[in-house]
């Protein structure tokens, strides 16, 4: 690949350098005889600047050449290795930007194909299989970060095992004012007030049914697949498990009728559904958690999902995503209502309207919204930790919040999490995270001596 890209650039540079570089020669003198003794004009020196262009065209070429025969020599993995950490280099400008312009950039870049494609296979230990489902390695992208399924491929590309899209609205809001992304850089954190800021339904749905179109056709074309199979290896956008989280809209008065929407709608694009009932960001959504509506929620988003018709593989699952900020009774509530009605998991959990230290000494504190990213860790293992004692380790259970290393990651595992999600982190850290991360998660594993994620999951509840 290397080779062939050094083959293209220098012809560029050649034909570059024809058309605009230089003038054009002189067209030749014919040769005369004279009987004149007067000597011949002398030929002009070309100039000096001149030929420093062209020594610095042919140094560059000569490198260019030089670079993609020894890339060309590399294996794979070691180049694959080489544009993950390329990416720490650029990184960085984004800190110059506001957050939210950031934000966009990365969603962009991921959509266009602009980042690394992770070709290197994974730790074999790191494989797992949840809901009848392979995943190849149990690290997510969580929800706000590709809100409306723009760049599903290109961060599934990046090698999370799984990627959740939303939080969908059905009908199209700009979300609350700007300003609403604050960094605390130095505390690892980002407040947020964005307010289910998305396109819609129907925008989404057009994007996930294109994905879900090309994948049936590759799944068509292809020889290579094992109708014998079991277990469903990869998901509805490709290799990785797609997730679909719902939402409400702000001035809506009827709740269940926008998550039913958003599940008649998007769940035959999805691997799982969330019901988000958790952001802090819009008003009355977390009363939602109380036992008695949470209840008549779930009963109604399950007969809508039920209700459709499927094939074999049957519904995707549902799951619905829980604030950090929660007393042990609204806990023994949610879990009682997931174990009665059989939901299929539980996030946690969601941002917090907590400043715990150091946050609370940061005057961007003060802003109003959720916070994300290293501070939450604690609380929201905590929280991850009763669940899985409260649900007896009946539920999968995904553990997001301030997640920011492998350590981290076999943390909220070892707490009770089967799957975890990473956003602010990521956000800070960008692609070359992802497999730093996952290598750091195998070398866990393996110094505790656990042969599987599924072995560890739950071990500090024991």
């Amino acid at each position: 690949m290397a080779s062939r890209f050094a083959s293209k650039f220098v012809r560029q540079c050649l034909y570059r350098k024809l058309k605009s570089g230089s003038p054009a020669p002189p067209p030749p003198t014919p040769r005369c005889f004279s009987t004149s003794s007067a000597p011949a004009a002398a030929r002009p020196n070309p100039p000096h600047s001149s030929k420093k262009g062209r020594l610095l065209t042919g140094a560059t070429i000569g490198l260019v050449i030089a670079g993609g025969a020894y890339a060309s020599t590399v294996d794979e993995a070691t180049f694959c290795g080489w544009l993950f950490s390329a990416t720490k280099l650029v990184n960085p400008f984004f800190a110059f930007l506001d957050p939210e312009v950031a934000h966009r950039l990365a969603v962009s870049a991921a959509a266009r194909g602009w980042v690394p494609r992770e070709k290197r296979t994974d730790s074999s230990i790191l494989g797992l299989e949840v809901w009848g489902r392979r995943f190849s390695n149990p690290i997510g992208l969580s929800a706000g970060f590709d809100k409306n399924a723009e760049a599903v491929e290109g961060f599934l590309g990046l090698g999370f095992g799984f990627v959740e899209v939303g939080s969908v609205t059905p009908v199209p809001q700009e979300g609350n004012p700007k300003p609403r992304i604050f960094r605390l850089r130095d505390e690892g954190a980002i407040i947020n007030r964005c307010g289910f800021n998305s396109e819609g339904i129907v925008a989404v749905a057009k994007r996930l049914g294109a994905q879900h179109g090309k994948r049936k056709l590759a799944e068509t074309s292809s020889t290579s697949s094992s109708p014998s199979d079991e277990v469903k290896h990869g998901g509805k956008a490709g290799p990785g498990i797609l997730g679909v989280n719902l939402g409400k809209n702000k001035t809506s008065e009827d709740a269940a009728a926008d998550y039913v929407q958003g599940v008649h709608t998007l769940s035959q694009y999805a691997d799982y559904l969330v019901i988000n009932i958790s952001s802090p960001n819009t008003p009355g959504l977390r009363q939602l958690q109380g036992r008695k509506q949470l209840k008549d929620l779930v009963k109604k988003v399950q007969a809508a999902r039920d209700e459709m018709q499927w094939g074999e593989e049957g519904p995707p699952p549902l799951l619905v995503k829980i604030a950090p900020d929660l007393s042990k009774q609204d806990l023994e509530d949610i879990a009682a209502v997931a174990l009665a009605l059989r939901l299929d998991g539980l996030i946690i959990s969601n941002t917090t309207v907590s400043r715990p230290d150091p946050v609370n000494r940061n005057p961007v504190a003060k802003e109003s919204g959720g916070l994300s990213g290293k501070p939450l860790f604690s609380l929201s293992t905590g929280i991850l930790k009763d669940m899985y004692i409260l649900t007896k380790g009946k539920i999968p259970l995904i553990g997001c919040g301030g997640i920011s290393s492998g350590e981290d990651a076999y943390k909220k595992i070892r707490a009770g999490a089967t799957l975890v999600q990473l956003y602010t982190a990521f956000a800070y850290g960008g692609p070359a995270l992802l497999p730093q991360m996952k290598a750091e998660l195998a070398n866990c594993l393996e110094r505790d001596g656990f042969k599987s994620v599924h072995e560890a999951v739950g071990a500090d509840c024991r």
